[in-house]
């Protein structure tokens, strides 16, 4: 019987096994991944569908609690969309009910020196010609009072007056690759294109402004305290130009595509879209001194505003649109920068006002240009930034059909309702 018994060790069990056992192994832990790779999409879609019930189950509550033009409300403050409305969302709801805004958190975000030069700023405004409206009068085509109440009762600047310092218009300098004379640049660049669409007209109060767009926000607040730097539609944003270069300083022009809200709960949104806004500043290359800075709505044409308002508590709701004219919007320098703090020769601290007590009184030396192109090229080459396809020359038809026949070529004639640039302009 004891030379019947097996004496292998089970070491020597496995060996003759493991073949066969690595391979039932290797069978499983195959299946195990793909099975979790499979997994993974399935749990998300079921996470994804899930929230998704919850939306819409809090949509429906929503509707059911606050009707639909309290929901239209609602969704105006909740900025992501998750029908909650968080504190950040909640400020401007406890701003206007309380009378009391907390210093906002971006001013930080503007860089300055608190002893480097100031800018004062004043800004001029003539309401909109109401006569001007093309069609949206009071009791015309169902226009109430209620919906043109924002536009009757903006009738001066909300800040009159305004100091700045002047490292703070350092936004306005070009980048590094962009130093030549005639290059462009985006200060805000736009953020629209064919396949994101457009902005949400159901809001009431801009979004907190970042980096470069603090100053321009500020700018802008001036007009009206409810500005938004990136309008809804394309094309949007600030594009700059130097037009001018000397050793020590530019001159660069601007134009910006921005608009204001001129509505507030319960009325409906109310949009106030100038064709653009244009202007230029002289400075410092290292935006120590301004020497000039002027920023206006362009009044040359017989309309420069385009307004919508909404008719309803929906994104999809009816809309209402007019063009207009404004006579006058603009913000200039009073006068170059000045040194907030003045030492004398000795390094001492003295007053800005002299003996009789009146301001000292600065001279500036003569700017002389190195290289200039004029305004109108400036201009349109900012143009060609902002509407590329203005890099085709459109021209009136006694002009198209001579250049045609002196170039060879033929002409293209397009039959267009308005403008295809600055909306109204």
């Amino acid at each position: 019987m004891a030379t019947d018994v097996d004496k292998t060790t089970a070491g020597e069990h496995e060996d003759r096994a493991t073949p066969s056992n690595r391979r039932a192994r290797s069978r499983f832990k195959q299946l195990s991944s793909l099975f979790i790779i499979a997994a993974v999409p399935f749990i998300g879609f079921c996470i994804k569908y899930y929230q998704d019930i919850q939306l819409v189950k809090r949509h429906e509550e929503g509707l059911k609690a606050l009707g639909a033009d309290g929901l239209f409300f609602f969704s105006s403050l909740d900025t992501d969309h998750d029908l909650y409305l968080s504190p950040e969302e909640f400020k401007p709801i406890a701003e206007k009910l309380t009378g009391v805004a907390p210093p906002p958190e971006f001013e930080e975000e503007i860089p300055h020196d608190p002893n480097g030069e100031t800018l004062t700023l004043h800004a001029k405004m003539q309401p909109l010609l109401l006569e001007s409206m093309t069609k949206s009068r009071d009791g015309f085509l169902g226009v109430s009072h209620s919906s043109l109440s924002g536009l009757r009762s903006w009738k001066r600047p909300a800040i009159p007056s305004s100091t700045f310092y002047a490292s703070q218009f350092k936004v306005f300098l070009p980048p590094s690759s962009k130093s030549a004379l005639g290059d462009t640049w985006w200060i805000v660049p736009s953020e629209l294109n064919i396949f994101t669409g457009y902005l949400p007209n159901n809001r009431y109060h801009p979004p907190t402004p970042r980096g470069k767009e603090v100053l321009i926000h500020s700018l802008l607040s001036m007009f009206h305290p409810r500005p938004f730097v990136k309008s809804r539609f394309a094309p949007q944003g600030v594009v700059a130009c130097i037009r001018a270069a000397s050793d020590f300083y530019y001159d660069i022009v601007f134009r910006i595509h921005a608009e204001f809200q001129l509505n507030d709960v319960p009325n409906f949104p109310f949009w106030f879209t100038p064709g653009q806004f244009a202007g230029n500043i002289i400075l410092s290359k290292d935006a120590s001194h301004i020497r000039e800075f002027h920023l206006y709505v362009p009044n040359d044409k017989t309309l420069n505003v385009d307004m919508e308002w909404l008719y309803g508590a929906s994104e999809s709701s009816n809309m209402e649109v007019d063009i207009g004219y404004l006579p006058q919007m603009e913000l200039k320098a009073a006068g170059p920068s000045t040194p907030s703090v003045i030492y004398d020769e000795q390094g001492n601290m003295i007053d800005s006002r002299g003996e009789g007590g009146e301001p000292i009184q600065f001279v500036f030396e003569e700017i002389v240009w190195s290289a200039e192109l004029s305004r109108e090229e400036a201009s349109r080459r900012l143009e060609v930034t902002m509407y590329p396809f203005k890099k085709v020359p459109y021209l009136p038809f006694s002009e198209a059909f001579s250049r045609a026949d002196a170039e060879k070529k033929l002409v293209h004639s397009i039959l267009l309702w308005g403008a295809l640039d600055d909306q109204s302009c």
